[in-house]
């Protein structure tokens, strides 16, 4: 070999160029052949083969990088890894490609690493989505057996959209989680539905009996019995409100009709009854004029006066007629107050003055004087007869029986 082929040979550590345009790699095993450059110079050729090297170190770099940010998902990690490898063992390039084999060999075990935490991750996340779709199962389930049918549905709307969005599990315990919770859906759309079939039913049945009370409260609306009609009214409303909910279409217009109905009749009463107050407001002038003279019959001395005056005060009074609804209560209740005065008077002096009672007293009286003298003979023969312990029991009777005959015959005065 001469003295130039051995400077060419010693231009890089990696490789070299013969002198027919072969260039070498040298390895850990010698060098190979990576390609042969004839058309420039030696230089040149490994130039050329060295920005080969460093294309793959590029790529070499590159996953590290994606390696080491976790980006890679492990199994995609090794299968690149395995694939850049055997570019770089097999490379037609120069530079030290043992090193950066070996670069490449040191991502394995971040790889081993990154995978087992994959692992860890997975399964906590399966646990994590088992245990929120048992959750939402048990959710459903307790909606299915409920009847809250307006928010219910929308609720089982957004679980399901909830449980899409976990990820699935193994397929036995994913399946039947599933059929769980789309058997309590199932029985809640089905239960759901059967109760606004019933409700719809009983709206329709509503709408029947309404209907009727409109046209009744409207053939009423005309009338002038104001109070036979109220009462009417009154049974009308009792019934609407018992006969429930009509379909929300026509809920509203059999309402408006039925009310309009009680209006117009409630309206002429009030109008009748306001023309009615303005003309009785001039009798309630007279009736308080009445109340003032029978208030002046309180407190009452002469119960016969009294009555007597009452008598022509009450006779005023029915013939003064009618007044404002708003002054009845009042004007009625001032004239009941005088009546029951002179009533209290009237039976306070009947229960002293009372024939049966006066009777009773006069014949407790006689018996008493009869039993005084009986005593007052049997004192007097006691005496003679010098029985002094008979003759004190029987003054001691005696005195008794005087007690008691002045009690009855302060009594008998009272009724007197």
């Amino acid at each position: 070999m001469s003295a130039d082929t051995q400077s060419q040979d010693d231009a890089t550590p990696w490789g070299r160029v013969a002198d027919d345009g072969t260039v070498f790699v040298r390895t850990a095993d010698g060098e190979r052949s990576v390609g042969s450059y004839e058309a420039g110079t030696p230089e040149e050729a490994l130039e050329f083969f060295t920005k080969r090297f460093e294309e793959l170190e590029g790529k070499v770099h590159l996953l590290e990088q994606r390696v080491a940010s976790g980006r890679l998902a492990p199994e995609e990690a090794t299968s690149s890894t395995k694939a850049l490898r055997e570019q770089v063992v097999d490379a037609h390039a120069v530079g030290d490609l043992v090193s950066l084999a070996a670069r490449l060999d040191a991502l394995g075990p971040v790889i081993a690493v990154q995978r087992s935490a994959r692992k860890e991750e997975r399964a906590q996340k399966t646990a994590e989505s088992k245990a929120e779709k048992e959750k939402l199962v048990a959710e459903a389930e307790k909606l299915a057996e409920g009847t809250d049918w307006r928010n219910g549905a929308n609720r089982l709307r957004d679980l399901l959209a909830t449980w899409k969005e976990l990820p699935r599990l193994d397929r036995a315990t994913d399946d039947a989680l599933w059929r769980r919770f789309s058997t309590a859906r199932t029985t809640y759309t089905r239960h759901r539905k059967a109760h606004f079939a019933e409700e719809h039913e009983r709206r329709d049945g509503a709408r029947v009996i309404k209907e009727r009370l409109v046209k009744e409260a409207e053939a009423l609306s005309t009338s002038t019995e104001w109070g036979p009609t109220a009462g009417k009214y009154r049974d009308l409303m009792r019934e609407w409100k018992a006969a429930g909910p009509a379909p929300r279409e026509v809920d509203d217009q059999l309402w408006q009709r039925f009310r309009g109905a009680q209006d117009t009749f409630f309206g002429a009463r009030d109008a009748t009854n306001a023309a009615l107050d303005e003309e009785f407001a001039a009798n309630a002038v007279v009736k308080d004029e009445i109340l003032v003279e029978a208030e002046k019959l309180v407190p009452v001395t002469d119960v016969d006066a009294a009555k007597k005056a009452f008598r022509d005060l009450a006779d005023r009074w029915d013939a003064a007629g009618k007044v404002p609804r708003d002054r009845m209560k009042e004007l009625e209740a001032r004239m009941r107050k005088v009546e029951q005065a002179i009533r209290a008077v009237e039976d306070e002096q009947w229960s002293r003055s009372d024939p049966e009672k006066s009777a009773r007293a006069d014949d407790m009286i006689g018996k008493l004087e009869a039993g005084i003298a009986e005593t007052q003979a049997k004192l007097d023969k006691a005496t003679a007869a010098g029985d002094a312990k008979r003759t004190q029991d029987l003054e001691s009777e005696l005195a008794n029986k005087q007690a008691f005959l002045d009690m009855a015959k302060k009594a008998a005065a009272d009724f007197s």
